[in-house]
C-alpha cells in the first residue's frame, strides 16, 4: 500500500473518530440544549407578560374564552391565567412537560406554571408550547448536522489526499527516477530532486551516494573482466597451439592423445567462456557503434541457413511468418548474435520433431517479434534467473549460462525489450519489443 494512502486512511480513520464523538455528544446534549432554549423562551414571555400586566389584561385573560394567543393559529402555544387563593407563601415558577387538553385538542406541552401576586390577588399563569414543534427543530437539528458531518469529511479526505499528494510528490519522483528508470548505473542523473523537505533530501542524497558506491564497483568490474579476458586468451592461445603440436608428433601414444584431446576441449570451452564475457564487457562498456540499418527478417533468414542442418538434424518443424520486413538502425553483428543465441537455445532445449515459430506483431507503438518454441521449457524460478550468468536453464545440456546474459546485454543496449513466458515441458516463448 503507497504511503500516500496510508496518509489518507489514517486521517480518514482519526477523522471518523473525531467526528462520531462530537456527533454523540452533540446528540446527547441536544435535548438538553432544546428544553433549555424553550424554557428561556417560555421565561422571557412570563416576563414579558407580568411586566406589561395590568387590571384590562388580566380581565381579559381571566374572561377569554380561547386560550391560545390570536397569532398562532396553529395552536403551538397557549397562556392560560387563572384566579387562585391568596394564602400563597411566595411566587414560584415551574417547568414541567405534560399533556394537555386545550380547546378539545390534546398535546404534548412545555409549560411554564407560575404564581404571582398583582394588587393583593393571587394568580396562576401558564404559558405552554407544543412540543410537536420541538421535536421537529430537533428532527432537522440531527439532518442538517449529519448533512454538515458529512459533508465536512468528505471535504477533509479530499484536502488530505491532495495535500499528502504534493507533499509526497518529491519522494515518487526520487523513487522514479532515481531507482525505477535506471537501468545502467553509468547513466545515473545525481541531479537532486528539488524539495524543501528535509527527509526526501537526505534520502535523495544517499541513494546518490549509493548509486556512486555501486558505479565505481560497476565500473571496476566490467574492467576486471575486460582485463582478465583479454589476459587469459593469449595463455590459452598458446597452450592450444602447443597441444596441436604435441598431437602432430608421430608415434605418440594413444593414452596422451586422448588426454590431449580432452584438454584441447577444456580449452576450447574456456575460450568460448571468456569470449562470451569480452562481449558483454564491451557491450555494457559501449565499444560498439549502432550506425548501420538493419533487417530483422534478412537477419532471421541468414540464421536459418546458418542453423538448418542442426534443425533438421532433430527433426525440427521451423516457420518463420513474419508480417512485416521490419528495420531499424543499430549493430549488425550484435544483432545477429541475439538472435542466434534465441534461436540456438530453442533448438538445444527443444524436442525431436518439436517445433520452432517466428511470429510478429504491433502493440502500442512497438515492433513485437516473438520466438517460441516446444521444447522441456523453464520453471517459474529459472525465469526469473534467466539473465543470470552462468545459470542454465537445464542443467543437463551442456553450455555455460552465458547465452540469455549476452541477448539481455545486446537489447539494453538497442534499447529493446525482452520478455520471457515459459512452462516446464510446454516450451519456451521470447518475445523482443522495438520501438518503431
Amino acid at each position: 500500500m503507497k504511503l500516500q494512502v496510508k496518509f489518507s486512511l489514517y486521517n480518514a480513520v482519526t477523522k471518523i473518530a473525531i467526528i462520531l464523538v462530537l456527533g454523540a455528544i452533540i446528540l446527547f446534549s441536544l435535548d438538553r440544549l432544546a428544553y433549555n432554549q424553550l424554557d428561556n423562551r417560555l421565561i422571557k414571555k412570563k416576563n414579558k407578560i407580568i411586566k406589561n400586566l395590568n387590571d384590562n389584561e388580566i380581565d381579559s385573560l381571566l374572561n377569554k374564552e380561547q386560550s391560545f394567543t390570536d397569532y398562532n393559529i396553529l395552536k403551538e402555544e397557549f397562556i392560560v391565567l387563572t384566579d387562585i387563593p391568596d394564602n400563597q407563601k411566595d411566587s414560584t415558577a415551574k417547568v414541567f412537560t405534560e399533556k394537555r387538553e386545550i380547546e378539545g385538542d390534546i398535546e404534548v406541552y412545555r409549560i411554564l406554571n407560575y404564581k404571582f401576586s398583582y394588587h393583593t390577588n393571587w394568580y396562576n399563569l401558564e404559558i405552554g408550547e407544543t412540543m410537536t414543534a420541538l421535536q421537529s427543530i430537533k428532527n432537522s437539528i440531527r439532518f442538517y448536522m449529519l448533512i454538515v458531518l458529512v459533508a465536512a469529511l468528505l471535504i477533509t479526505l479530499v484536502a488530505d489526499f491532495t495535500f499528502s499528494n504534493f507533499l509526497l510528490k518529491p519522494f515518487y519522483r526520487i523513487i522514479d527516477k532515481k531507482i525505477n528508470l535506471v537501468d545502467d548505473p553509468t547513466h545515473y542523473n545525481y541531479q537532486n530532486i528539488p524539495t524543501s523537505t528535509s527527509d526526501f533530501k537526505i534520502l535523495d542524497n544517499s541513494i546518490n551516494s549509493l548509486m556512486r558506491k555501486i558505479n565505481t564497483l560497476f565500473a571496476l568490474e566490467k574492467q576486471f573482466i575486460a582485463n582478465v579476458s583479454h589476459e587469459l586468451l593469449t595463455p590459452i592461445s598458446i597452450l592450444s597451439t602447443r597441444f596441436e603440436n604435441m598431437l602432430n608428433t608421430p608415434g605418440i601414444p594413444i593414452e596422451h592423445e586422448n588426454k590431449l584431446y580432452a584438454s584441447l576441449k577444456t580449452l576450447n570451452r574456456l575460450k568460448v567462456i571468456i569470449n562470451s564475457l569480452l562481449l558483454i564487457s564491451k557491450v555494457e562498456n559501449n565499444q560498439y557503434l549502432k550506425t548501420e540499418e538493419i533487417s530483422l527478417k534478412q537477419e532471421i533468414d541468414d540464421i536459418y541457413e546458418d542453423l538448418e542442418d542442426r534443425i533438421a538434424d532433430k527433426n525440427i518443424s521451423y516457420s518463420a511468418n513474419l508480417s512485416k520486413d521490419f528495420h531499424f538502425t543499430g549493430n549488425k553483428a550484435l544483432i545477429h548474435t541475439l538472435l542466434i543465441n534465441i534461436i540456438n537455445n530453442a533448438i538445444k532445449y527443444n524436442v525431436d520433431s518439436g517445433a520452432i515459430t517466428i511470429t510478429d506483431n504491433t502493440e502500442n507503438e512497438h515492433y513485437v517479434l516473438t520466438i517460441s518454441d516446444t521444447g522441456s521449457g523453464m520453471s517459474a524460478a529459472l525465469v526469473e534467473n534467466a539473465f543470470d550468468r552462468f545459470k542454465r536453464g537445464n542443467s543437463e545440456e551442456n553450455g555455460f549460462g552465458l547465452g540469455l546474459a549476452i541477448v539481455q546485454s545486446i537489447a539494453r543496449f538497442h534499447k529493446i525489450d525482452v520478455d520471457i513466458k515459459s512452462e516446464e515441458n510446454k516450451g519456451t516463448n521470447i518475445s523482443l519489443s522495438f520501438l518503431k
